[in-house]
């Protein structure tokens, strides 16, 4: 292969320039040529091997991480590039030209030319394992086999933009909570390591017995103010520790089956999970993929393990021909509800309607327990810190008065 400089003009008579590889002159005027560009001049440079280990340090990296947001928006425009009558390869040409960034526009690129070069679309995109997952990967393939690639896009945009809404849900309900977190327990480190320091002080110089909370209180207050570095390393061991052992297999399970008994969390959490566990379903099976791939592939993204390793237990009895609702009955993970409604869905023939159904029903649901469990939240949080606050004051009241033989 060599590398050939070229500078050419668009239809709108724009000049462009870059660089391409091709075996000879005439190859790479015609790859100019298949991207809608007029070849003005084409100089050969350097092979492609010595360049690329002159510059090894400056090549861009392909298939770095691109924000969901992002490839939910370059799979909705390649879905309508495509569905409006343009070839897969066209349309990547033309995502190349949109794009905004350059790990971007390396990545299409990089996509294209593989497509280019007779590869099938979903073998290039496995090539980028970091940017698109298994169940991207799946349903393009599965498209592909059925000639609806567009289709496949559109509900994979849908899908994402679904998964996009539901995390942006969860984040900006957890804004205020955070705050009001940060604000409280600001002023809570503020009054313990500034200001009851300097009654400690006081309270010295009086030489008066101390009542229990005011003992309590300075305590505290000097092992936040002389033992500092002890307790953050302590907090930063006890967060390392406990962040390898959720980690390992026995840790992680242990540490979900406790979320799911959380009275808040806990069917929030389900909720979330059945969810996400109906839309990826149906979103699959429409696409054509088989049910057991269509199993692995939701096994390995839902978060919580115990409903994850209920889902393994789905596909063995799959494998020995048994039905979905039955085992999914006996697991004891989903929801009643949801079991009924999939029990209806397979019973009738339309599985995937009905899991879209369900989907959509149980994202209402997560809406309506995520503003339930922060109007909850919110007034506890509130309460809690008034206590903690409150309780610095008493302690500090009780000792003036108790040095002033102030009788209540």
């Amino acid at each position: 292969m060599t590398v050939y400089s070229y500078k050419a003009t668009d239809k709108s008579g724009k000049f462009v320039e870059g660089d391409l590889d091709a075996p000879d002159y005439r190859a790479a005027i015609q790859q100019i040529r298949q991207l809608n560009y007029f070849p003005v001049k084409v100089a050969e440079g350097k092979s492609s091997a010595s360049l690329a280990s002159r510059f090894k340090i400056s090549m861009p990296r392909l298939g770095s991480r691109v924000p969901t947001k992002d490839l939910m928006t370059l799979t909705q425009q390649l879905a309508t590039l495509v569905n409006s009558g343009l070839t897969l390869d066209d349309g990547l040409s033309t995502l190349v030209k949109l794009a905004e960034t350059e790990e971007t526009r390396s990545l299409l690129a990089d996509i294209r030319k593989r497509v280019h070069s007779g590869s099938a679309f979903a073998d290039a995109l496995e090539e980028h394992p970091d940017v698109f997952s298994k169940l991207y990967i799946n349903m393009v393939r599965a498209g592909e086999a059925g000639g609806i690639v567009d289709e496949a896009l559109s509900r994979l945009a849908i899908f994402m933009e679904k998964s996009v809404e539901l995390k942006s849900n969860i984040r900006s309900a957890m804004v205020y909570p955070a705050i009001l977190s940060f604000v409280g327990g600001s002023a809570v480190i503020i009054l313990i390591t500034f200001v009851v320091p300097q009654f400690s002080k006081l309270f010295e110089d009086m030489g008066a017995a101390l009542p229990l909370p005011t003992q309590i209180m300075l305590g505290i207050s000097s092992l936040f103010t002389d033992y500092w570095p002890v307790l953050i390393l302590a907090t930063i061991g006890g967060v390392g520790a406990f962040t390898f052992y959720i980690k390992t297999d026995t840790g992680r399970l242990r540490w979900d089956k406790l979320l799911l008994k959380l009275p808040l969390f806990g069917p929030l959490i389900r909720k979330i999970e059945v969810s996400r566990f109906s839309l990826t379903m149906a979103t699959l099976l429409k696409s054509g993929v088989p049910i057991l791939q269509a199993m692995g592939i939701v096994q390995s993204i839902l978060v919580n393990r115990v409903i994850s390793d209920a889902i393994n237990n789905l596909k063995q009895a799959l494998k020995k021909g048994k039905g979905l609702s039955g085992p999914l009955q006996e697991a004891g993970v989903f929801p009643p509800m949801a079991v009924h409604m999939i029990t209806v869905g397979e019973t009738s023939g339309a599985l995937d309607e009905m899991l879209t159904k369900v989907s959509q029903t149980y994202d209402k649901e997560v809406e309506q327990s995520i503003k339930q469990v922060i109007s909850l939240i919110e007034p506890m949080m509130i309460l809690f810190m008034a206590l903690i606050i409150g309780f610095i004051v008493v302690s500090m009241l009780l000792a003036i008065f108790s040095a002033n033989d102030i009788a209540f």
